[in-house]
């Protein structure tokens, strides 16, 4: 059998990791992508003749023409849980199984959310920057984390893992997830519009989808008080920038932080990122060792069983899967 993994050298490096390619490499012949730039779709079309399987990495799309110019093609994996790169419902008319990963994520993504939250609250990068360009830096009077009030957006795994973490620190934890039940009695569940008009700190860290769309909008930001932060950990699909730039540059809230947004690859805008307000990083979230590896090498248990004839875990689309 063969398989095709599109990551560029360092996106290999990163994402992926040498011991998970040296474990598919003693399953099934392997081909890399060796350039510097991701791979198009003909492109795909190009080094993938004859594969069995494809693991694309988030840069690079899977359209409906991938699946029409691969016949053989049986499976395509994502060490992501996010498949939207894929085009699922194309896969499913050709008959080919669609898998994703698990979330190994997690606590990466929790990690950098505390340091953001620090960040934003004492002003870490500020100093540092001037403090490294030989400028005098500011002295400001900070925030405390303890005692003050938390909201998440989304009650998912990294709510799950961030919230205990906060009320450790002396939070108060508000969490609004319409379709999730908070046993904890530790946190409050309160609507949205509650929420936002109550927490100095919210953090956005819900499912993004088509209700999800621009949830935080300018009527979202108006309801949030004036000295509250912004942090969004989810995807950037979930916030009207437009409405947030508005909000931080007129000083309707106190600041944000960021790990996504709308530019490529989920990346923060460079126009909300260069705001003096705003602390960004690049999309680097997850980016881990143990969880890029984590996720890596659940495709490779998905190969494993491919191998062994078995259905692999991680499937999107089962129910469509007759190429086998």
């Amino acid at each position: 059998m063969k398989l095709l993994l599109t990551h560029v050298p360092q996106a290999r490096r990163q994402y992926y990791g040498a011991r998970a390619l040296t474990r598919l490499q003693e399953l099934v012949e392997v081909t890399l992508h060796e350039g510097a730039a991701p791979l198009d779709p003909q492109g795909v079309i190009g080094m993938a003749r004859g594969v069995d399987f494809i693991i694309p990495d988030r840069a690079t799309a899977i359209p409906a023409e991938v699946f029409e110019g691969l016949p053989r093609l049986k499976v395509v994996m994502r060490s992501a849980i996010d498949i939207r790169n894929i085009d699922v419902a194309a896969a499913s008319k050709a008959g080919v199984l669609v898998t994703h990963a698990e979330a190994g994520f997690v606590q990466s993504v929790v990690e950098l959310t505390l340091g953001l939250l620090v960040d934003l609250s004492r002003g870490v990068s500020r100093p540092v920057a001037d403090y490294q360009t030989g400028a005098k830096p500011e002295v400001r009077v900070g925030r405390q984390l303890g005692g003050s009030t938390a909201g998440t957006i989304g009650y998912g795994r990294i709510s799950r893992a961030l919230a205990p973490l906060l009320a450790t620190l002396g939070m108060k934890v508000l969490v609004s997830d319409p379709y999730a039940q908070v046993d904890d009695r530790r946190f409050i569940k309160l609507p949205l519009e509650e929420m936002l008009g109550q927490a100095d700190y919210v953090i956005c860290l819900a499912v993004a989808n088509e209700e999800t769309e621009n949830l935080m909008d300018a009527a979202a930001f108006a309801r949030m008080k004036p000295d509250a932060f912004f942090v969004n950990m989810s995807r950037g699909n979930l916030v009207d920038e437009a409405a947030l730039a508005t909000a931080l540059s007129e000083g309707r809230i106190a600041g944000a932080a960021m790990d996504v947004g709308r530019a490529p690859d989920q990346m923060p805008s460079p126009e909300l990122a260069r705001l003096a307000n705003v602390v960004a990083t690049p999309h680097v979230g997850g980016l881990t060792p143990p969880a890029s590896e984590s996720q890596a090498f659940d495709t490779v248990r998905q190969v494993e069983a491919l191998v062994r004839g078995e259905v692999p875990p991680g499937a999107a689309n089962l129910e469509s899967w007759a190429r086998r």
